[in-house]
């Protein structure tokens, strides 16, 4: 795998759907030149279904809307207090295949879950990151023209009663955890920061900071 930079882009609290829609765009306008990008985000309450989702599995969304996406995955929630982390990686260029990407960025979050004193492990069949069996990061990925969009939400500190509306990523009864509820001194920022760390250790990038997109 080579070592390159990567665009790290904060994009702060926005909709689902514009992001998803520049990603696509991204995604489609990019050429072997275009340098890949990290864009961290937080989305406001919105449940997405992907490509094989079943809608059985969406128990009561109530007042909280449900997308159909292109991402892979069955259905998941985005809430503040989550951290969102979209990976566009140009994998053909960066020597890398999907497994080892999917890999990577589990094994990021299980770093940087590891700083809190937590052991965190992957699951077979059950992409995502787990502790003692229940999910603190989900994951949820599109190849289009061997560039990756979509990516990874992990659970920091944020209302998890939502997630008691769907059978997350499709596992009935499937319990939901998050960071703040196993450490103390949990901080969204300084947590971001060290999933950034991990990520460009994990898969040799070099991080640059980018105005927000």
């Amino acid at each position: 795998m080579k070592h390159q930079n990567i665009s790290i882009k904060h994009l702060g609290r926005c909709d689902y759907e514009p992001v998803w829609r520049q990603m696509q765009q991204f995604t489609d306008e990019r050429d072997q030149s275009t340098l890949d990008e990290l864009w961290l985000v937080e989305h406001p309450p919105v449940f997405t279904q992907g490509l094989a989702g079943k809608a059985e599995h969406v128990l009561a969304a109530g007042d909280i809307p449900i997308i159909q996406v292109d991402r892979g995955g069955q259905v998941t929630y985005h809430g503040p207090g989550q951290i969102v982390a979209y990976p566009m990686i140009d994998l053909r260029r960066h020597g890398i295949g999907v497994k080892s990407l999917v890999n990577g960025i589990e094994q990021a979050i299980i770093d940087t879950v590891a700083l809190y004193g937590i052991e965190a492990k992957r699951k077979d069949n059950a992409p995502g990151v787990y502790v003692k069996g229940a999910k603190i990061a989900s994951l949820g990925l599109r190849i289009r023209k061997a560039c990756s969009f979509h990516g990874l939400a992990f659970n920091i500190d944020m209302d998890l009663e939502p997630f008691t509306r769907i059978n997350p990523c499709g596992f009935s009864g499937l319990e939901v955890i998050q960071l703040a509820d196993l450490a103390k001194g949990v901080e969204m920022a300084t947590v971001e920061q060290q999933l950034i760390t991990a990520f460009c250790e994990q898969l040799n990038f070099t991080a640059q900071q980018a105005s927000a997109a």
